[in-house]
């Protein structure tokens, strides 16, 4: 029999984890019951260098059932570093892995429907949003738009899919070959290519604590999944010089028309207006090109993403041998 993971990151997350301990230990029980998992099957909460009592939490958790274990991070390297530690820890531990953050605005009771599809030999199971009837107008926009500029830039994203998911041994492995520093797993999982399908639910509001995605951060995630999986952007600055160029040459010839025929007529604000155009795409795209520049810096330092401090994982494997 299969075993299963849930692999869950926490920051700052001392509210939930009660509710969110409570909840999945639950999920878990029904499938052990019903026979779909093995009874050996657990949750690995990765604190990602919380400020609070979180991994105090955690360390609850971990004495009083054998169904849980933790993950600490040496310090805070983001959602995105601490849901690939988890990833890569619990896959060589476990058959099947489900990723759900640890407000539990995310459905846990299509789990199930998650584990059935992965028993049929589904390699990636995405859960996937029905509808934002919880986000506010101008979240519901902005999620719109992010979207729809992740197609505009040519990148493979799951329509209302965050990193709520389930993947496979096999899955986990090929994910485990992309080394970049830059992590944008909206991206990079479709590209793993193994077989998948989506399930739907019905997302709830947040049970305790703050978002940890502001606007900020979801705008900072839009730019480095466009600037981490597509050149789009150069080409697009191409093009805008192109059309510059194109305007420039129209504009001397009328200038020259102008001057031959008399109709000469001095415009400072044109003028002003034209060089503060032309100075701000260059300014822009000189930001844009360093952007690229930047993350080619990053890569080729080859620094470590993170750094586990505690793995009860790895005592669980000593006490097992």
């Amino acid at each position: 029999m299969d075993k299963l993971c849930i692999v869950v990151p926490c920051y700052n997350e001392e509210q939930a984890l009660l509710y969110t301990n409570k909840e999945l230990t639950g999920v878990l029980d029904r499938l052990m019951q019903s026979g779909k998992i093995d009874k050996a099957s657990f949750i690995l909460y990765v604190d990602d260098g919380s400020r609070d009592s979180t991994w105090n939490i955690i360390e609850n958790f971990r004495k009083q059932s054998p169904l849980i274990f933790g993950l600490k991070l040496a310090r805070n390297t983001g959602h995105q570093n601490a849901l690939t530690a988890g990833l890569l820890t619990a896959m060589s531990h476990a058959d099947m892995v489900i990723s759900i953050d640890a407000d539990l605005q995310d459905d846990v009771s299509v789990m199930e429907e998650m584990v059935d599809l992965y028993l049929k030999g589904i390699d990636i199971v995405y859960g996937v949003r029905k509808r934002r009837d919880t986000d506010t107008l101008f979240k519901k926009f902005t999620a719109l738009g992010f979207y729809r500029l992740m197609q505009l830039m040519k990148i493979d994203v799951v329509y209302n899919h965050a990193d709520y998911r389930l993947m496979s041994k096999r899955a986990l492995k090929q994910f485990s070959l992309y080394k970049e520093r830059n992590l944008f797993l909206r991206g990079i999982i479709p590209l793993i290519g193994f077989s998948s399908v989506t399930v739907s639910y019905n997302r709830k509001s947040r049970i305790a604590g703050k978002s940890k995605y502001p606007l900020s951060k979801m705008i900072y995630m839009a730019f480095e999944g466009i600037t981490s999986f597509s050149i789009q952007p150069i080409r697009m600055i191409t093009e805008l010089g192109l059309v510059i160029v194109l305007c420039s040459i129209c504009a001397a010839i009328y200038a020259f028309y102008s001057f031959v025929t008399g109709r000469v007529v001095a415009g400072w604000t044109s003028t002003i207006l034209s060089i503060w155009f032309i100075g701000g795409v260059q300014l822009l795209s000189v930001g844009l090109i360093g952007t690229y520049i930047g993350k080619i810096y990053m890569e080729v330092k080859e620094r470590p993403r993170y750094a586990i401090e505690v793995n009860d994982l790895t005592e669980k494997k000593h006490e097992e041998s």
